[in-house]
């Protein structure tokens, strides 16, 4: 009998634990329209920069919704897979934002800037392998 209700109080503290985790349709779809009315609000906010400045701003108010949209995605449906994505999606704009950066340089310094970019992105692609 100690057995069975072990196994009970068990299961029933594990689905609560799911369930507190769990989010609404509501809540996700609330939760993606604050992620595009951001990334909206951080465009407008390059509007007012110039050159490649405002190209890296833009780079990273895109970064910033991707990274929060997969996000997104592993609060709604938990998974190895969206896991992963989350960190696929970090390597990936810590990249375009750095290679962006680099087009401030010009020469030798841009090519090792880019160099360092997409070393650091395949460490990162590599480890999440691991």
């Amino acid at each position: 009998m100690n057995a069975k209700l072990t196994l009970v109080a068990s299961l029933i503290a594990a689905s609560s634990m799911f369930s507190a985790h769990a989010m609404t349709k509501a809540e996700y779809d609330a939760a993606k329209d604050r992620i595009e009315q951001t990334h909206k609000a951080d465009k407008k906010a390059c509007d007012a920069m110039k050159d490649n400045a405002k190209d890296v701003c833009e780079k990273e108010a895109d970064g910033k919704e991707k990274i929060a949209k997969a996000e997104l995605e592993q609060s709604y449906k938990p998974s190895d897979r969206n896991a992963r994505k989350v960190q696929e999606v970090r390597a990936d704009t810590t990249y375009d934002i750095a290679k962006e950066k680099c087009d401030d340089m010009n020469g030798d310094a841009k090519k090792s800037c880019e160099n360092d970019a997409k070393a650091a992105r395949d460490t990162a692609k590599r480890n999440l392998k691991g």
